[in-house]
C-alpha cells in the first residue's frame, strides 16, 4: 500500500514539473500574440487588462519610458517595435508568460497609449496585468 502511494506522489510530482517546464519553455507565436490593442477583443476571462490614455509627453519619450520599465522587469519584445509592439512579461513565481501589446500614437503634442495585457495560462490573474500596466505606463495628466 505504501509503495502504491509513493508511486502516486511521484507521478503527481513529475506531472507538475512537466507542466511547469512546458509553461516556461512553450514557444510564443507572434502571429497569435502580437495583436493591435486598439482593435483586439478583450478576453472573456478576468486575466487581462486594457488601458487607454492620453499623456502630455512626446511619443519618443513615452516609448523610452515604457521600454525602460519593461526591460527593468525582465520583459522581452516578442514582435513589433517600441511604437507598436508586444512584450512577453513573466510572472514572478511560476514564470507564466503574459503578453503586453502596446500602441503609441502621436496626438497633438501628446501621445495616445492603448495597451492590452493578458495572461496565456489560467483564468484569473488577481490583478497582475492591471498592476503591470500601472507600473509600465506614464500617468495621464489630470
Amino acid at each position: 500500500m505504501a509503495t502504491w502511494f509513493l508511486y502516486l506522489v511521484l507521478i503527481v510530482a513529475l506531472a507538475f514539473i512537466g507542466f511547469a517546464a512546458w509553461v516556461r519553455f512553450a514557444p510564443s507565436d507572434p502571429a497569435v500574440w502580437h495583436v493591435d490593442p486598439v482593435t483586439a477583443p478583450m478576453p472573456s476571462s478576468p486575466n487581462a487588462a486594457r488601458v487607454e490614455r492620453l499623456v502630455a509627453m512626446p511619443v519618443d519619450q513615452v516609448a523610452t519610458y515604457i521600454e525602460t520599465r519593461a526591460r527593468t522587469e525582465g520583459a522581452t519584445l516578442l514582435a513589433g517595435d517600441v511604437l507598436f509592439g508586444t512584450w512577453i512579461a513573466r510572472t514572478a513565481l511560476m514564470r507564466y508568460p503574459d503578453y503586453v501589446s502596446i500602441r503609441l500614437t502621436a496626438e497633438g503634442e501628446g501621445t495616445r497609449i492603448v495597451a492590452l495585457s493578458r495572461a496565456r495560462f489560467g483564468y484569473s490573474d488577481r490583478g497582475v496585468n492591471a498592476a503591470r500596466l500601472g507600473r509600465w505606463l506614464p500617468q495621464a495628466e489630470p
